[in-house]
């Protein structure tokens, strides 16, 4: 059956995510335990905030990981829906948390503005190369995972942050030593916040769309319901449509569809579902039969095509 194979599919999906958020959370804590250490022996704060920078991402990372891993677990009694919808919460949590990065790093190019400090050249650009293949490292182990899994995005966000900010950096030390123009670190650093502020916005939407049961992406009430009544036999109109999604994997519909008196309601039953799995992506339905008459069936009710 279709639910069988969607939900061997959707706990692969988990799997495979939650090993690559995995990996990636490792490699980017030992960076950054690294990073401090070389900032604190250097004596560059500029270092020792980055490596701040860094546990920001390595906490969104291991958040990421551990939202995963619960949304393995089985559904109960109190949750019947299980708990796929906490990487989702995740998502929402890291768009947040990307908000507050990017407004710190906005903050500290002000105050780089307004007070340049003297920048260490060398070191800046030996550990910034490093930085950067550690995080193209990272971003392509996220890329082995499932890329429209908001909370795999999240995490990539904040891993393309800092490969971008790795990135500015290495042009800001590169500058920095042929002209010993230092207004370019901070410069670099507001572009890349702004970057990670549009990217954040995207995360923060869709995670609260589906946190406030919008409907699917893409999803057409109207075409939905013309082609059942067109596809479906026996089905004379449908009703009291809802869909919404449990996670972007697990979109969810419930319809009202008026069928001939004389249906077989198991068989009609069946084939609505098979065509909303087949053709609209919803592997869990709710479908109820009625026998009344379309002018006594409310919420946008369809004859016959």
């Amino acid at each position: 059956m279709g639910g069988q194979s969607h939900g061997h599919g959707h706990h692969h999906h988990h799997a495979t995510n939650a090993t690559a958020l995995g990996r990636a959370a490792i490699l980017t804590g030992v960076f950054m335990v690294a990073e401090l250490l070389g900032g604190l022996v250097a004596g560059s704060l500029a270092l020792v905030a980055d490596a701040g920078h860094m546990l920001t991402d390595f906490a969104a990372l291991s958040m990421a990981w551990l939202a995963l891993r619960i949304a393995r677990k089985p559904a109960d009694e109190r949750r019947t829906y299980g708990f796929d919808r906490v990487s989702v919460l995740a998502a929402f949590v890291n768009g947040l948390a990307l908000f507050l990065v990017a407004g710190w790093i906005l903050f500290e190019a002000a105050d780089r503005f307004v007070a340049p400090e003297p920048v260490m050249g060398n070191l800046m650009l030996a550990l910034a190369i490093i930085g950067l293949l550690v995080n193209v490292t990272a971003f392509w182990i996220l890329t082995r995972g499932d890329r429209e899994n908001l909370n795999l995005r999240a995490a990539l966000l904040h891993v393309m942050g800092d490969l971008l900010g790795s990135v500015a950096a290495i042009v800001a030390a590169v500058i920095i030593l042929l002209t010993g123009w230092t207004p370019i670190d901070p410069i670099l650093s507001v572009l890349v916040a702004l970057l990670i502020l549009r990217s954040a916005w995207t995360i923060i939407r869709e995670s609260a769309h589906i946190l406030l049961e919008g409907a699917p992406v893409g999803f057409d009430r109207d075409a939905l319901s013309h082609d059942l009544v067109k596809n479906v036999p026996d089905v004379s109109g449908i009703s009291h449509v809802h869909a919404w999604s449990i996670s972007q994997e697990r979109p969810v519909v419930t319809l009202v569809a008026m069928i001939k008196a004389d249906s077989d309601r198991e068989t009609v039953s069946r084939n609505i579902k098979n065509r909303l799995s087949e053709e609209h992506g919803f592997n869990h339905a709710t479908v109820e039969l009625t026998t009344s008459s379309p002018e006594r069936l409310p919420d946008r009710c369809l004859d016959p095509i």
